[in-house]
């Protein structure tokens, strides 16, 4: 995978987090660099922690679907990509759930319900038959770009508010959707 495309997936993989974290930021008053730094740091470890729990899973199940690996790739990410972009143009008008401040427990449980998607893609480089080394670097990649992206979020909520947070969510979708095709592309192409 070539660095572009491990930046725009890492980009595209903390963007949820991003969002949740401009949520979270929108319900504080002045968030605390301690505080948004915490909130980083957690979204950051839980999403480089699952693009490899993923990988693993379909390095254990690679042989049963050796014939359509690219196949479920590009579903996997497409499918991804498409939830994310429904959830962007959704305008049910329902403000972000607002965990209350300091819940260690409430906060580790949004981290993993953010990285759910970056798990399905671990699964789905499995079946491309990415190395140990490239998910290595994927996923520390991921949970780098989240890290960063929440910490931001967290940070500027209140001045930006939710609204940017759905067109991030868009652009990711749409990322994701175009990484799909080109797996396919390339796989089908030789």
């Amino acid at each position: 995978m070539s660095p572009a495309a491990v930046f725009f997936l890492s980009v595209s993989m903390s963007v949820d987090a991003f969002a949740v974290a401009v949520g979270r930021g929108t319900s504080v008053a002045r968030p605390r660099l301690a505080e948004a730094l915490r909130t980083g740091a957690t979204f950051g470890l839980v999403e480089a922690t699952t693009p490899f729990l993923g990988w693993l899973a379909g390095i254990a199940a690679a042989d049963w679907v050796a014939h359509f690996d690219h196949w479920l790739a590009f579903g996997l990410l497409v499918a991804v990509g498409l939830h994310m972009i429904h959830g962007a143009l959704r305008s049910d008008g329902v403000a972000p759930r607002r965990e209350p401040r300091g819940a260690a427990l409430v906060l580790i449980a949004t981290a993993f319900g953010t990285s759910l998607d970056a798990m399905a893609v671990g699964l789905s480089l499995a079946f491309i038959g990415m190395e140990l080394r490239g998910i290595v670097a994927v996923s520390l990649a991921i949970g780098l770009a989240t890290f960063v992206m929440s910490t931001i979020g967290m940070l500027v909520g209140k001045a930006i508010g939710t609204r940017f947070g759905k067109v991030a969510e868009l652009g990711a979708g749409v990322v994701l959707c175009v990484i799909g095709a080109m797996i396919l592309k390339a796989h089908l192409a030789g």
